[in-house]
């Protein structure tokens, strides 16, 4: 690939897929027509990426979406054009007197080398191929593969730009990254740019904040999430929903601190080896002092940290240590387990701050975390358990619709804990498990956890996109590395098994989805407003609040809108503000100990006697109907 980060082995290309092949061609189109409206420009990489593509770019015009229809014009002239693609391999010192001279990721030789381009030959392993391709007068350092001819390359559109730090370095270059997208067809980009456009309206970001429900606030932190009352109704309805299910299966609420001694960590593998996804290390107080080196830096402090020559502390990455100290706190027999620890437990990532979206990416989240410890013999029985339950969260929510992902390790890679023999184990059983699901799944080598492989479940949402919600993991290591134990029929010591659950996963992430799949109408159950009493006039006030107090008595989320507003605008702020129901009182209900009831979606469904209103949406409720 044209980018030194995204290079593939030569048999991940030869299974690029037909979109990501033409993409990466209209990568090239688009490099084309830029080149030749801005000669000066230096290409970085420009590879294929899910919906689409882009081109890194250092350049002294800044672009701006008054450019793209400049750009798409002259994208068109290059497909008109019906360039053939065409592949060259070069030897290593024609490519480097290529890039030298400026002819590569360009339309003609120019004095300025192609520093981007030299870079990425020097990243190209001694004696992997190495490959140009051509289409009309703009050459490319390129693996490919490509289309045809750039003729292919019909259906597109230039989407947007941003900076971008080449290869994601911040002492490096910040570039300019165009972003495209290509379809076969005219018709699927349509289809396309109107689910963005759906994408738009649904965006959480801006739900959450028409609707009250989270804040993010400069002062507190990026990425750190600000529950509102109305947000927080939502995360409590579904702490409920899922508590009453642990309840059923015999979980054991716990809590735990948000921080831990480094060596907690280090016997995980989460510390030093994870650093980079984790807020650093603190040092306890007076750990300077305890360095031989007066002078010590701060630099020699975090080396101290590191090997453990003073103490210190971490934000909690994980909350699988903690669980794992509680199992270990007491005596543990074969007839004690499985024992079932669940937490609704914060923790906390380091993301970069290019990569934080709202509540969907996200520096502190809560996890609906719970960890199982049992015998070799329970982990069948515990495996489906656990899938059950993410099942009937998604199946509760009408998320439905949704894929099995086994997510196993790269035999070749090596940040994974525990020898192969026991990774082969743990990925056999997990993989018998799904099959007697009866469901469809795939298998992605490289996507494990650190401690064990995972079944995750790829939910589809009401537009299309893929999410990752909810997972379940098995462990053979993490109780290796803590010397776990308990005591067999045998009387000896035996080692349990682990397994680590998450139906919703984030609850910042699982609620920002939500939002975005219902557009912010949640189902009555999860609304944080369900009812909203409309008197016509200040005269029916007090038989609203009377309706209100019967509702409120069973549970019921309800206001009273006091405000000396006409019907119709109390109704229109009830709808914008997504409450399920509102029940209008007038001289005839107030007569009658009656409601008129209107629906945010199904306008209006009558009058009927409050108590029957209140029968029906206590079933509704009870019933999570959606």
């Amino acid at each position: 690939m044209p980018e030194a980060t995204d290079r593939k082995t030569l048999e991940e290309r030869n299974q690029m897929s037909d979109i990501e092949r033409l993409r990466h061609s209209c990568a090239h189109v688009m490099a084309t027509a830029i080149m030749r409206l801005w000669p000066d420009a230096q290409l970085a990489g420009g590879p294929p990426v899910e919906q689409g593509f882009y081109y890194d770019i250092e350049m002294a015009h800044r672009l701006s979406p008054d450019d793209f229809e400049k750009i798409e014009a002259e994208m068109k002239k290059v497909v008109k054009e019906n360039a053939v693609f065409e592949k060259e391999i070069l030897s290593r010192e024609l490519a480097r007197e290529l890039c030298e001279n400026g002819r590569l990721g360009a339309l003609s030789e120019r004095a300025e080398g192609s520093k981007f381009k030299l870079d990425l030959l020097d990243s190209i392993p001694e004696g992997e191929e190495i490959s140009i391709f051509k289409n009309g007068e703009f050459w490319d350092l390129c693996a490919g593969p490509h289309v045809g001819r750039t003729g292919n390359c019909k259906a597109f559109k230039v989407m947007s730009v941003a900076s971008a730090y080449y290869k994601g370095d911040q002492s490096r270059e910040s570039l300019q990254r165009v972003y495209g997208t290509c379809f076969k067809n005219k018709t699927q980009l349509t289809e396309h740019l109107e689910r963005l456009e759906e994408a738009k309206k649904r965006d959480h970001r801006k739900l959450g904040r028409e609707l009250q429900l989270f804040a993010i606030d400069e002062m507190v932190g990026q990425g750190l999430i600000l529950w509102k009352p109305k947000g927080a109704l939502v995360r409590r309805a579904l702490q409920d929903f899922i508590t009453a299910e642990l309840d059923k299966q015999g979980y054991s609420q716990v809590f735990t601190p948000h921080i831990g001694k480094l060596d907690l960590y280090r016997t995980s593998g989460h510390f030093p080896y994870y650093e980079e996804s984790q807020y650093p290390a603190i040092a306890e107080r007076g750990a300077l002092e305890k360095l031989s080196d007066d002078n010590a830096t701060c630099g020699e402090l975090v080396n101290a940290l590191k090997t453990g020559e003073v103490e210190g502390y971490m934000l909690k990455p994980m909350n699988c240590p903690h669980h794992i100290r509680i199992f270990s706190s007491e005596h543990r027999s074969y007839r004690d387990l499985p024992v079932r620890l669940a937490e609704f437990g914060t923790v906390y990532r380091w993301e970069q701050s290019g990569e934080l979206g709202g509540m969907t990416r996200v520096r502190g989240f809560t996890q609906d975390d719970a960890h199982l410890f049992c015998t070799p013999e329970q982990v069948e029985a515990e495996i489906q358990g656990c899938l059950d339950l993410v099942r009937k969260v998604l199946d509760t929510l009408g998320m439905d619709n949704y894929r099995v992902r086994l997510s196993f390790s790269d035999p070749d890679s090596d940040k994974y804990v525990g020898g192969r023999e026991v990774w082969e184990k743990a990925e056999t059983e997990l993989k018998q498990a799904v099959e007697s699901m009866g469901v469809d799944f795939t298998v992605e080598l490289g996507e494990a956890a650190f401690y064990g492989p995972k079944i995750d479940f790829v939910v589809k949402d009401v537009i299309g996109r893929d999410w990752q919600l909810g997972t379940v993991q098995l462990d053979f290591n993490l109780p290796e590395r803590f010397d776990l134990s308990y005591v067999g029929a045998d009387n000896k010591p035996h080692r349990p098994v682990m397994i680590h659950r998450a139906p919703f996963g984030s609850l910042e992430r699982f609620v920002g989805l939500l939002i975005e799949h219902f557009e912010g109408k949640f189902p009555t159950w999860l609304s944080p407003e369900q009812v909203r009493v409309l008197p016509l006039s200040d005269k029916f006030i007090e038989q609203a609040q009377e309706a209100s107090a019967k509702l409120a008595n069973i549970g019921v989320r309800v206001s009273v809108d006091r405000a000396a507003e006409k019907i119709g605008a109390k109704i229109r702020l009830a709808r914008l503000d997504r409450v399920p129901y509102m029940l209008v009182i007038g001289g005839r209900e107030a007569e009658t100990n009656s409601v008129s009831v209107r629906h945010r979606d199904r306008d209006d469904l009558g009058s009927i006697p409050l108590d029957d209103f209140v029968a029906n949406i206590q079933k509704e409720i009870s019933t999570r109907a959606l």
